[in-house]
């Protein structure tokens, strides 16, 4: 049967001097570095290891989202990729008036604001809101002298709980008695532009709202795709990379083809052993229910809880457990009934439509014990861009600018395929 990938193979036309661009990873990082390559008439082939693209925004073999996966409007270079793949329509802003917040701890519900320039309104303000509070999280945003978020937050705890932390989580997937000021602050200082904190999701997932329309945007540009093709290793000479060796072929290098590697720190290092990358990483828990619900989609948010955040679209339910260290130990037994208890009444207490029954549906536990670095205080390693000659690195810890995020990875794709400009 002929392939997609095969038909765009096809269309390639030989460019004497031009050569082939080896894009190695097709998670958002490969896929950015591989669309701004091709559509800049570098003939590009696409390589991934596992059956289909995406990485870590992939799709479960349901077809459902790998966890609650959502954009900002700070993030221009994501969304700029979802135009330039002519998927931005399928993107929503859920909850325009402001984010729904269950507190466990006292049972109360609110709409908060996610930006400070809408908590004018006391009815969108989120719990510890002071000028103190407000003035110790704009300082946050300044450079300076690295600390622990929680010893920054020290005087104002109640704003920490209600605020701070569940963005610090949500950003840096690291606990605020951990997670870096200056981490923190490279995200703030994106949050001040008009519509910035505009929270967007996926209308119908990632996998046909950003991952299919990737594959077709990169076929239509004649890229190549081969899924369930593994680089074991990368051979070398005199400062670059003459061979790529697959698992089921080598290939050689001419003197103008390139490379971008877009793989996790660990797979990049085990390719090429001297690179400093990262070596502490946090898991993230995600669980999905099979329960039916008639829409509209919905995204909430919880504290004091198991669930941080809660994604309702009208074919499942998905909860993330950013910083899950201690969930990431426990089953699916432990994790499902006290999870949806908590989507129960937050399900009750923001009018989410559908019925919500007591005893917890089907569930499904995805574990990513790496998901994201670890954003400690300290000294970020950074390899850098160009490895080697004619092999440039991309991949959210590539980028130093931001945390690992969707914005990240894109960013670092896109600055791998200019440093071949």
């Amino acid at each position: 049967m002929t392939t997609p990938s095969d038909r765009a193979a096809e269309r390639r036309v030989d460019r004497p001097g031009i050569g082939v661009t080896h894009v190695v990873g097709a998670g958002m990082a490969g896929l950015a570095a591989a669309h701004a390559l091709a559509t800049r008439g570098r003939m590009v082939t696409l390589h991934e290891s596992t059956p289909g693209a995406g990485g870590r925004a992939r799709a479960l073999p349901d077809g459902t989202d790998n966890g609650t996966h959502a954009l900002i409007g700070a993030n221009t270079a994501a969304l700029g990729f979802l135009d330039a793949i002519g998927a931005r329509q399928f993107w929503m802003e859920p909850e325009p008036d402001g984010l729904p917040v269950l507190d466990l701890a006292d049972h109360s519900a609110r709409l908060v604001a996610l930006s400070p320039f809408g908590w004018w309104r006391a009815n969108r303000r989120p719990k510890g809101v002071s000028l103190g509070a407000v003035a110790a999280l704009a300082r946050m945003s300044l450079t300076g002298e690295d600390r622990t978020i929680a010893e920054a937050m020290r005087a104002h705890p109640d704003f920490l709980r209600g605020f701070v932390d569940p963005l610090v989580i949500a950003a840096l997937n690291t606990p605020s008695s951990e997670a870096s000021v200056l981490r923190l602050g490279q995200v703030l200082r994106r949050l001040g532009a008009p519509g910035a904190t505009r929270l967007l999701v996926a209308e119908r997932g990632l996998g046909p709202d950003l991952v299919e329309p990737a594959l077709a945007a990169l076929e239509l540009a004649g890229a190549a795709f081969r899924p369930g093709h593994r680089l074991r290793a990368i051979a070398q000479e005199n400062g670059r990379a003459t061979a790529l060796v697959f698992q089921d072929n080598e290939t050689v290098l001419g003197p103008a083809d390139r490379v971008v590697l877009a793989l996790p720190p660990w797979e990049a290092q085990r390719l090429l052993p001297s690179l400093q990358v990262p070596e502490a990483h946090a898991p993230i828990v995600n669980l999905h229910f099979a329960h039916e619900t008639p829409g509209p989609v919905r995204f909430l948010g919880l504290l004091g809880a198991l669930c941080q955040w809660v994604l309702v679209r009208p074919g499942g339910v998905a909860v993330t457990v950013s910083a899950g260290d201690a969930e990431a130990e426990q089953d699916v037994d432990e994790l499902a009934p006290r999870a949806w208890a908590e989507i129960r009444e937050a399900a009750r207490a923001f009018g989410v439509a559908g019925d919500w029954p007591e005893a917890p549906p089907p569930c499904r536990v995805v574990k990513e014990r790496r998901a994201t670095p670890r954003h400690r205080v300290g000294r970020v390693p950074t390899p850098p861009r160009l490895p080697l000659g004619n092999v440039a690195l991309a991949g959210d810890y590539t980028w130093p600018e931001l945390p690992a995020t969707i914005e990240a990875a894109i960013r670092s794709g896109l600055a791998a395929a200019q440093a071949f400009a």
